[in-house]
């Protein structure tokens, strides 16, 4: 009995280390979010001559000045939705779906990451090498975020601790398809709404980040199949 309490006290110190470092890793993206926020606001009055209607977002992170915060900012992105993914690691039981949404939110995460190293050509330029590789990685980086906030969505749903933020995960993850499809629609051309789908389309998929990383920040995502589990690896004699 007295090796059966040790075993169930370590689990237990686990289990309790495993939630603060989910809470330190979910406060963390939030902070990131919000700075990315600020960032992408400030270079709307940094760089004016660029529309928010009709540039993309990338178009801030063309050759000029302030190119560089834009490069900034997309590191950025990568590191809070990395910071994300490991709070949920931490915080639930990575079932096989939640495996595959975790997967496409990395890919995402290191897509927006190398953005930064291949500059795009502005709406209504030329499009050369640099501005290619950006135009391809973004494409993957949308279908990951894209793949991962639905997939993520649903295996959320089966967890008791998510059910009462999951209306709203699911809603923004389907949310974010309106924009993106009224982009591909539109696309990027001069004198198209292209850049603002794009905007509103990052804007939705942060907030599915922000609401995600929220509930694990406030201790709310405690996965009570997981402690069941250790519980029951404690009293197994084997």
């Amino acid at each position: 009995m007295r090796s059966i309490s040790a075993a169930a006290g370590c689990d237990d110190h686990g289990l309790a280390r495993a939630e603060r470092g989910a809470e330190t890793w979910a406060l963390v993206a939030v902070a990131g979010i919000v700075a990315y926020l600020m960032i992408d606001l400030a270079l709307v009055f940094l760089r004016p001559h660029l529309s928010v209607l009709h540039n993309a977002e990338s178009d801030y992170g063309s050759k000029g000045r302030y190119a560089w915060l834009m490069d900034a900012n997309f590191v950025l992105r990568c590191l809070l939705s990395l910071a994300v993914v490991r709070a949920l690691v931490l915080s639930v039981t990575v079932t096989n779906r939640l495996r595959v949404a975790i997967g496409c939110l990395v890919v995402w995460s290191v897509g927006s990451g190398l953005l930064a190293f291949f500059p795009d050509d502005p709406v209504g330029t030329v499009t050369h090498g640099a501005g290619r590789v950006h135009i391809v990685l973004a494409a993957v980086a949308f279908i990951g975020v894209v793949l991962g906030t639905r997939v993520a969505s649903r295996a959320l749903r089966a967890a008791p601790a998510w059910r009462p933020i999951s209306a709203t995960l699911t809603l923004l993850s389907w949310g974010a398809l309106v924009p993106v499809l009224l982009l591909g629609r539109a696309h990027l051309r001069p004198h198209s709404l292209g850049g603002l789908y794009e905007k509103l389309f990052l804007a939705v998929e942060l907030a599915w980040l922000l609401a995600v990383a929220a509930w694990i920040a406030a201790g709310r995502a405690v996965d009570t199949a997981a402690e069941s589990r250790a519980a029951e690896a404690a009293l197994d004699p084997s």
